[in-house]
């Protein structure tokens, strides 16, 4: 059987190929992760343009987080009269970008989620692949000599400095870093402090760690200059791996924090085959064919956010000892960790529209244990063990994916098991909790609004400054009420309690008459955004009140609604967060931290609005099933422009929309995979 190294793995993504910009190499990222929480990734050319990029940060339980392991690789290719550079650095003050070898790189692609570089030279062709084996904190990096005209040395430089994820880049490097060789072609590397130790497994022809310790001081970060955060800091690297490759050899490094017997147990040709079983898998339980290559890609990048919740140890001990296996959805690469809101947004997209409804039912159970005071968390902080309630409207999103569970599984034992809790959660807001989160009893709608407090989802604060406050009743948050209270109501129907349904009607009914008398906005045929503030901002949340299951709106104003939307807000990336006409409008994402904040939900796009938007789309025209497609086209290209293979978190607000934010997020990737299968597309 042929390695597997010598196949092509369906389906590809193109990433960058030679004639491409040069400056793309910065620019476009790469993504592997391994279901805890940790990843590794980087730049196309190999420089770490961010804090986040490396080669393994491992998920490592609370306290510790995510934590970077390895940094930094420079990979050099020798021969008597060659030395070609494969991959690109910042070192040495970070004045000058050093890119891989001219013309020796040839493309950068995905093959069945794994990214691949392929590089060809005067007679030289050589391929380097990166995975992580999945529920392990390890990173293969693969090299392969496939032909040569002689034989060749591969050097390659690892650079470290063990911090936290989002740790100080400028907090110096450790002083007592030790490196110890247990075996051949084994080496462990420790920084003398609360960080485990780096295991290297070398392998490949006289694989070796030759020492020679550097120190570099001034490693350039561009991206976080960009983002007004701090950008250079320190690297230390131990040595040179070394391994001599004649054409046909394979050569390489298994960085790990796993115990020895876990890295030595899988080979790396087994790796990689392991992975492209594994997404061979998730194609064929999503009903996807590997050529079509848009939704199949599509797939496998939201396979990159369902994870184990490996940090919070108490937390996954507790829902194993109730029999269940605990999930969570991470809301973003690089920096976000798993937040109610975006993970309830996302569940149907990443899980039940690609088949994994055993994991869909497993995230709700998990999330339903975490609840508090009628809340689910807002978001669990990076190395902490309790989440953060702040939230009015990720609680309303929990009953909405209960319903598309439901609706798509047929799973009563878990619907069951969920009603006390969904019937606490409605008493606890109608009684008022947390944040002063409250049904007004003098019209029956959800208020909401603590001072210091972003509780909706345009959630940006600076400091003290909440940039969006949105107190009061906000269009969405009483769309979505509305839309929970008859959620309840047909679950209770179901369960054939007749009177606990009645009182759901009773308040949905209440709410209904309450939202079309007030929150009709006559002077510009809209929807208010919050009404007691009477905020006549014209913002996309307005679209909910058309597009959910039960939508609160009358339906004789749906397809105004949906024109006023389309009209001003649609773009080819989803939807702008608010009109161009409204003075608080910023066209573009950029600068340092306040003005991006002061932009977030300022005029800024954001790609998974386009799944609302599609669904109130289809309601006023339910035949145009084509032109709903074509609003997905935009994002084809740019599965290839950022993160390859996956979609970026905004975009800036008029063209050319550049892609800013996280560089792939869960729920944009969630909402156009559930509109591609919404659609049968």
């Amino acid at each position: 059987m042929n390695r597997v190294t010598e196949t092509v793995a369906q389906p590809v993504q193109a990433g960058w190929k030679r004639g491409d910009a040069l400056d793309a190499l910065l620019t476009r990222e790469w993504l592997v992760t391994n279901a805890l929480g940790g990843y590794a990734s980087g730049s196309l050319g190999g420089a770490c343009t961010r804090r986040f990029h490396g080669h393994l940060i491992a998920a490592l339980p609370a306290p510790l987080g995510r934590t970077m392991m390895l940094n930094h690789l420079e990979e050099v290719i020798e021969a008597n009269d060659v030395c070609y550079r494969l991959s690109g650095d910042e070192h040495g003050g970070g004045k000058e970008i050093a890119y891989p070898e001219a013309g020796f790189l040839q493309e950068v692609v995905l093959e069945c989620g794994m990214p691949v570089w392929r590089f060809f030279k005067n007679g030289i062709r050589i391929e380097k692949r990166v995975l992580m084996p999945h529920l392990q904190n390890t990173a293969y990096i693969i090299y392969r000599l496939i032909e040569s005209p002689q034989p060749l040395k591969l050097k390659v430089r690892p650079s470290l400095h063990f911090r936290p994820h989002e740790g100080l880049l400028t907090a110096p490097v450790a002083a007592q870093w030790s490196v110890r060789l247990p075996k051949d072609h084994e080496a462990e590397i420790d920084d003398g402090r609360k960080f485990p130790q780096l295991r290297l497994l070398l392998f490949g022809p006289n694989a070796h760690l030759r020492q020679d310790v550097r120190t570099f001081e001034h490693v350039l970060y561009r991206v976080e200059k960009s983002r007004g955060y701090e950008y250079e800091g320190p690297l230390w690297s131990p040595g040179v791996i070394e391994a001599d490759l004649k054409p046909g050899d394979d050569a390489g490094i298994v960085a790990s924090v796993e115990r020895w017997e876990v890295l030595r147990a899988l080979d790396y040709n087994d790796a990689v085959q392991a992975e492209i079983d594994r997404h061979r898998r998730l194609l064929s339980v999503a009903s996807i064919d590997p050529s079509r290559e848009f939704a199949a890609q599509l797939v496998l990048a939201a396979d990159q956010f369902i994870i184990h919740p490996h940090t919070r140890v108490a937390d996954e001990a507790r829902v194993r000892a109730a029999g269940d296996e605990p999930r969570t959805v991470i809301a973003g690469y690089h920096w976000f960790t798993d937040w109610g809101r975006d993970t309830m947004v996302s569940l149907e997209g990443l899980t039940l529209c690609a088949g994994r409804y055993r994991e869909a039912g497993n995230i709700l159970r998990t999330f339903a244990s975490y609840i508090k005071d009628g809340l689910i968390p807002n978001l669990f902080p990076e190395g902490q063990h309790a989440g953060l309630y702040h939230t009015a409207d990720a609680t309303m999103w929990f009953f909405h994916a209960v319903w598309r569970y439901f609706k798509a599984t047929n799973d009563h034992e878990t619907v069951r098991s969920l009603i006390p809790k969904l019937i606490d959660i409605m008493d606890h807001h109608v009684a008022g909790t947390d944040f002063n989160i409250h049904v007004d009893p003098k019209d029956g709608l959800l208020a909401q609004g603590a001072e210091g407090y972003q509780l909706t989802w345009m959630d940006a604060k600076v400091d003290d400054w909440v940039v969006t406050p949105r107190r009061g009743k906000a269009v969405e948050i009483n769309a979505l009420y509305y839309n929970a209270l008859r959620i309840l109501e047909q679950l209770l129907l179901l369960q054939e309690d007749l009177e606990g349904a009645r009182r759901f009607d009773d308040l949905a009914s209440r709410a209904r008459v309450s939202f079309n008398e007030r929150f009709w906005y006559n002077d510009g045929q809209y929807l208010y955004d919050v009404v007691d503030a009477n905020d006549a901002s014209l913002r996309p949340n307005q679209i909910f009140a058309v597009s959910l299951d039960f939508p609160v709106l009358d339906e004789a104003r749906w397809k105004r609604v949906v024109d006023v939307v389309s009209d001003a807000l649609l773009t080819p990336y989803g939807l702008r967060s608010l009109s161009k006409d409204n003075p608080d409008y910023k066209p573009a994402y950029d600068g340092d931290l306040r003005a991006r904040d002061a932009a977030y939900h300022q005029g800024t796009v954001w790609a998974w609005l386009i799944g609302p938007f599609i669904d109130a789309w289809l309601k006023v025209h339910p035949t145009d099933t084509a032109g709903a497609l074509r609003l997905l086209d935009g994002f084809k290209p740019h599965l290839a422009q950022a993160c390859i293979g996956t979609i970026s978190e905004i975009f800036d607000a008029e063209p050319p929309y550049h892609p800013r934010g996280c560089a792939a997020q869960a729920w944009s990737v969630a909402e156009v995979l559930r509109c591609l299968h919404k659609l049968k597309a």
